[in-house]
């Protein structure tokens, strides 16, 4: 009888996992915007573009002239300049003079970004607008090293590095959530269940007809009275908010690395698997537990089911407990069966239904 318990304890948990709103959704209105570049890399020793790089070249006749200096394309024969494209994703609360990361990546011949610096870069957006600046010193978190010889030593990939608060915001993005008098939330993963439990939940603090979804991935919440003079606060509220949600059940397979990933609602159905010499028997062994005397309950069915694998050969094993992915998987793992053959079995117990759940291949 404490055994039973136990594991209804563990199921019943597992279902009551609740997750904040922020978590699961966004507000409709906060869009990121992504901004790109081309900008110049210098400093480098000797591990910049060629002359081959004809872009480059005229890059840098470019910025000299806008100094005041005039060089001839063909006098040109700098190794320590690399021509690079800046890209970054900027958050849509950022204000004028906000710092934020941006991404640095070779464009032409150049071998290594090791130790150079971003010069001052424009950022556009896609409607051609300037919203930022980058400028400062690009970290790359490696290193590549040649010798004329031909040797090589190299950590990580030098090609492609990062300037840590490089960008500085000059112009604000557009941002605007609030729809007259309500607020959109947009889920970060489309679920019914989860989108009916977060119109549930809103209703029961806020109020009834508070929230409404309006399908898998949008829920209309209308903002009280009595929080219109402070929206943010109200907006705060509703983050805080914790719904049970709930998932797909699915089964992940890694074909490159015999991965195996499932969901806590993935289930096998009892059944038969025949591989080579290797035999797996799930079956079913149903318990009743017996409500007290005079304590007004009901008789409870538990389904135990209990898989078990042999194989002709020394390597036999036993599993024990409820049936699920991640014993199957254990079984076919401990004896040997290679990642492609395991994908194998699990198609094959998708064909035969007896896998409860979304077999997806990777």
């Amino acid at each position: 009888m404490k055994k039973i318990l136990l594991i209804l304890i563990v199921f019943v948990s597992a279902n009551l996992f609740a997750q904040r709103i922020k978590d699961i959704s966004y507000l409709s209105g906060e869009n990121s915007q992504q901004i790109i570049g081309y900008g110049l890399v210098v400093g480098l020793a000797s591990t910049g573009d060629t002359y081959r790089t004809k872009f480059t070249v005229q890059s840098i006749t470019s910025m000299l002239k806008r100094f005041g200096i005039t060089v001839p394309q063909t006098d040109l024969r700098t190794r320590n300049v690399a021509a690079v494209m800046v890209t970054a994703t900027l958050d849509p609360y950022l204000k004028p003079g906000a710092k934020f990361d941006v991404n640095v990546s070779s464009m032409g011949d150049a071998s290594s970004l090791l130790g150079g610096v971003l010069l001052m870069t424009p950022l556009s957006g896609m409607d051609g607008q300037v919203y930022a600046f980058a400028q400062g010193p690009v970290s790359i978190g490696g290193y590549d090293f040649r010798t004329p010889t031909g040797g090589r030593v190299a950590k990580n990939h030098a090609l492609a590095g990062r300037v840590p608060d490089g960008g500085v915001l000059q112009k604000p993005i557009s941002l605007n959530f609030i729809n007259g008098q309500e607020l959109t939330l947009l889920l970060r993963e489309p679920d019914m269940t989860t989108a009916y439990n977060i119109s549930t939940a809103i209703n029961s603090q806020f109020g009834d007809k508070t929230a409404m979804a309006i399908d898998a991935s949008e829920v209309k919440v209308k903002i009280p009275q009595d929080k219109m003079d402070n929206v943010v606060a109200f907006v705060s509220e509703l983050e805080l908010i914790n719904v049970e949600t709930d998932n797909s059940a699915k089964v992940v397979l890694n074909e490159r690395t015999g991965t195996i990933v499932a969901g806590e609602n993935v289930r096998i159905k009892p059944c038969t698997i025949s591989y080579g010499s290797l035999s797996i028997i799930i079956r079913s062994y149903p318990i009743i537990s017996q409500p007290g005397a005079f304590s007004n309950g009901t008789t409870a069915i538990f389904n135990n089911q209990v898989p078990t694998a042999t194989v002709d050969s020394t390597n036999t094993i036993a599993i024990t407990g409820a049936t699920n992915v991640q014993e199957v998987a254990s079984a076919l793992n401990s004896l040997k069966v290679s990642p492609k053959d395991i994908i194998s079995i699990f198609q094959a117990l998708k064909e035969a239904d007896a896998l409860v759940g979304e077999l997806i291949i990777l």
